[in-house]
């Protein structure tokens, strides 16, 4: 073996040497405001908030693996059509037709296991994207009228989709980041309009804390 294949050897057990100390895992917490909509709906957006914890796996200066596992409220609130009511007007011996309305909040909660793949832009700040699947743990749909109540439900009990967003860190370990959260499952029936599927739509702006940063 000449001289000039010994110094390639020697240089790639450098880089990969180089690679593997690049290589760490550190856990982390993570809260935030969601303002989550309810898409293909007349319902407002709805203020709650997410909260999780994560492991951040360093796999080299550019990419991160960060599995998340998050519990978070979302849903849709607002004034909607709620059918029509027929009425017969004896002084002019015909039908009069009215809309109804009311207002409905819908209030879904999910365990959300989420994989995220971060890429860093420079030393703070960082773009994350990756698939999410959420699973119901919990649903509060009221409506006013009540006896219109039984005309809303919770669609899917799993909702696939993705996630993506900005963030910034600090050599402290502590982010700031923005997220778009959008499902790709049916988060809400309207049985007075069931051609519709209703996906989640979330904006999320938080606060992350990765543990063993200095």
């Amino acid at each position: 073996m000449n001289i000039k294949n010994l110094s390639i050897i020697a240089l790639l057990f450098l880089a990969i040497g180089k690679t593997q100390a690049q290589v760490t895992f550190k856990p982390g917490i993570q809260a935030g405001v969601n303002i989550a909509k309810m898409t293909n709906t007349d319902l407002n957006s709805k203020t709650d908030f997410y909260i999780g914890g994560f492991g951040a796996l360093k796999l080299g200066r550019i990419y991160t693996l960060q599995p998340e596992l998050t519990y978070s409220r979302q849903g849709g609130k607002g004034t909607i059509a709620m059918g029509n009511t027929s009425t017969y007007n004896p002084a002019t011996n015909s039908i009069i037709t009215t809309e109804d309305s009311g207002t409905v909040d819908v209030s879904l909660q999910y365990l959300s296991a989420v994989t995220i793949n971060k890429f860093n832009f420079s030393e703070n700040f960082y773009a994350l994207a990756g698939p999410f699947i959420d699973i119901l743990i919990a649903d509060d749909i009221k409506a006013n009228p009540k006896a219109k109540e039984y005309n809303f439900n919770k669609g899917d009990d799993i909702d696939l989709g993705i996630i993506g967003g900005l963030g910034y860190g600090l050599k402290n370990g502590i982010a700031f980041e923005a997220r778009i959260k959008k499902g790709l499952t049916n988060a809400f029936i309207n049985y007075y309009d069931e051609s519709r599927d209703s996906n989640n739509l979330v904006f999320q702006f938080g606060i992350a804390y990765t543990f063993g940063k200095k």
